[in-house]
């Protein structure tokens, strides 16, 4: 048979038929190729997404509460703030979430609001124990609202302290942080620096100058 002949259609068939239905078959096909290509993309995209976000949090690229070497700005809370009561506000950066709490006992205290698990908002649950909790809901982390040390949940570290100090008048005035899990005396120490000499002196700072009340005795 020449090439260029067809073999006779089959009896009681029809090649216009036929030929319509191959050609639905070739786009069905296409189309499921294009719809698993697509599919796979987005999920390779967002998987990768997760997986960079999750290694720049462990591995500390993304940004901290407390980073800063210098003493950042002191910075007015609130006129005033009653036992069992918080308030949430901006320190030391405006991007920086914080909350300070006044607990049962008067105690002052202030954190980043900035859960050490995957950042989300903590907040202030007063009727969770005698001093209330510190609460992370997207996760269930919970904070000791006295130390902010982990005590349930997946947060890997306590959260970072803001220091905290009450005027006369009885405002409440935010005038430095720590990092997560930082002491205090060092935390204030860098902090200080060479640029609060005074400060540093009475804190008995490395390397600080020794203070007057100090060289007297």
């Amino acid at each position: 048979m020449s090439v260029t002949q067809q073999p006779a259609p089959a009896p009681g068939s029809d090649p216009a038929g036929d030929e319509a239905a191959e050609q639905l078959r070739d786009r069905i096909s296409a189309d499921s190729l294009t719809t698993r290509r697509d599919y796979l993309r987005i999920v390779a995209t967002v998987s990768g997404g997760l997986a960079i976000g999750g290694v720049g949090v462990a591995a500390g690229i993304l940004h901290r509460h407390g980073d800063s070497e210098t003493l950042p700005p002191t910075k007015k809370v609130t006129d005033r703030l009653e036992p069992g009561q918080s308030v949430a506000f901006r320190y030391p950066g405006d991007e920086d979430r914080a909350l300070a709490v006044r607990l049962a006992d008067g105690a002052l205290v202030g954190y980043s609001a900035v859960c050490t698990h995957l950042a989300c908002a903590v907040l202030w649950r007063e009727d969770r124990g005698p001093d209330g909790e510190l609460l992370c809901p997207c996760h269930e982390g919970v904070f000791d609202a006295r130390t902010g040390e982990v005590t349930a949940g997946p947060p890997p570290r306590p959260l970072p302290k803001v220091f905290l100090t009450e005027r006369p008048d009885g405002s409440v005035w935010a005038v430095a942080i720590a990092r997560s899990g930082e002491p205090a005396k060092d935390a204030l120490c860098r902090q200080f620096g060479d640029a609060h000499p005074l400060e540093s002196a009475q804190l008995g700072c490395p390397g600080a100058p020794v203070a007057p009340e100090s060289r007297r005795t």
